[in-house]
């Protein structure tokens, strides 16, 4: 019935989205949804939203931090405010979020089942398995306190959760999708992996069975009170002693339910974000952000004549649109770097640098007009970012432009003029003295 799609590792990030970004991203967000899903369907918008690096990729485009764990509650968040007034049309329905909201999942699900005629009761104990797998099945150190379950009306369906180890300040974000398996206990996930970090006990492995039986056997012929005592006992005996030396994979292999780094087993997506907030170079693979600028500065006033015609739309916005773009149509290799896609409209703590309100205003407009006008059958938006996307794939061998901090430095400079704001406030004009930002052909 499930599989686990991939998994993330991110840093622990506090603070609330303020309410200018949210509004924003919950518009950007759904408009994505509603391209992708003409574009490709509704199992492929479930597809891409269990894949980590896209998710991660996905967050980032819409202004939210790049790289931490605030990226899976702001984007579960404005889904579920963006979709909801349009989700009866686009079939996709998006339930839980953080804290008391995912306790409330399967209310949820059960109402959806009601309007739409899904099996809601079984969706309801599918959410529950799979939070009940990730928090007591499967033991990694992380603490669940997120559950987001977006369902489609044809009853695929799609959970990213997240827990948190509140020593190590990192987040664990895990990713589920509806097909391929028939059971929750045997081999749901097609692996667990992740940085070592010590021992995970997994009950959820088939090689487990053994332990999964012996327990209830213990639990039907042992008193409660004997079950205690000898608990004690092993607790006793696994006191904290001196360490020894760590052997070397080749002299041991982790027990069935016990998978730690070394273990032999399938890979599956897991993303690993850094723990520093700036942009850096090598968090960028700098050849697509290239192809991504040729492209906007080739292709954009042939492509966008019609939408060149809005006024405020320019250079800058098609710069974004090079890289929303991908976000719609993307191979999941493009999104090994999600920082990258952050320079699309920067981040509410001013990395890379203050969102440009005005920049993420034009987008959403012309991604609502691609949109709306596709419904009508008239394609030619839609299709002018499917070019867009290809041509900078194209481009990337060849293309050269600025540096990621020289691209970083100049959106910094402009980011008055494109009506820059961060949770610090609005962007004030540069300065007279500033040192002159080098300009490329693509800003013109």
């Amino acid at each position: 019935m499930t599989r686990r799609a991939g998994s993330a590792d991110l840093p622990l990030h506090g603070g609330r989205v303020p309410p200018w970004l949210a509004t924003r991203m919950a518009r950007l967000g759904a408009v994505l949804c509603e391209a992708i899903v003409i574009e490709y369907g509704r199992d492929e918008l479930l597809r891409r939203l269990s894949h980590p690096f896209w998710f991660q990729s996905f967050g980032a485009v819409m202004g939210m931090d790049w790289h931490s764990s605030g990226i899976t509650t702001s984007v579960i968040g404005a889904l579920k405010r963006g979709l909801a007034p349009i989700s009866g049309d686009l079939g996709v329905h998006v339930c839980g979020g953080r804290g008391r909201h995912s306790r409330n999942t399967p209310g949820e699900l059960l109402a959806i089942g009601e309007r739409t005629g899904v099996d809601g009761a079984a969706l309801a104990r599918a959410s529950r398995m799979v939070a009940k797998v990730d928090s007591a099945a499967v033991q990694d150190g992380f603490d669940l306190y997120l559950h987001g379950f977006i369902v489609s009306d044809d009853g695929r369906w799609v959970v990213v959760q997240q827990g948190m180890n509140a020593g190590s300040k990192q987040a664990r974000r895990y990713h589920w999708l509806s097909e391929g398996l028939s059971s929750f206990l045997d081999d749901p996930h097609a692996a667990v992996e992740g940085q070592g970090q010590g021992s995970i006990v997994n009950l959820a492995d088939a090689r487990a069975a053994r332990s999964r039986s012996a327990q209830l056997d213990l639990l039907a012929t042992t008193a409660p009170e004997n079950i205690a005592r000898e608990f004690a006992r092993i607790e006793t005996a696994n006191a904290p002693h001196p360490p020894e030396p760590v052997p070397s994979a080749a002299e041991g292999t982790p027990c069935p339910h016990e998978r730690g780094k070394g273990a032999q087993i399938p890979l599956l997506p897991h993303l690993v974000m850094p723990d520093h907030h700036d942009v850096r170079p090598a968090d960028v693979v700098a050849r697509r952000l290239h192809g991504a600028l040729a492209a906007a500065a080739d292709r954009g006033p042939r492509d966008f004549e019609q939408l060149l015609q809005v006024p405020g739309v320019g250079a800058r916005t098609v710069r974004a649109l090079a890289l929303v773009a991908e976000v719609m149509h993307g191979t999941p290799c493009r999104f090994s770097d999600p920082a990258r896609f952050s320079l699309a409209h920067g981040g509410k703590d001013r990395h890379p640098f203050p969102v440009p309100t005005k920049v993420m205003d034009r987008t959403i407009g012309v991604l609502k007009s691609a949109v709306r006008n596709a419904k009508l059958g008239r394609e030619e938006e839609l299709a002018a970012l499917r070019r867009l996307d290809a041509q900078a794939r194209a481009l990337e061998r060849d293309a050269r432009g600025p540096s990621v901090d020289e691209y970083i430095a100049r959106e910094r400079h402009d980011a008055h003029a494109h009506g820059g704001r961060s949770v610090f406030g609005w962007e004030s004009a540069p300065a007279r003295m500033d040192t002159p930002v080098r300009r490329t052909a693509a800003d013109h």
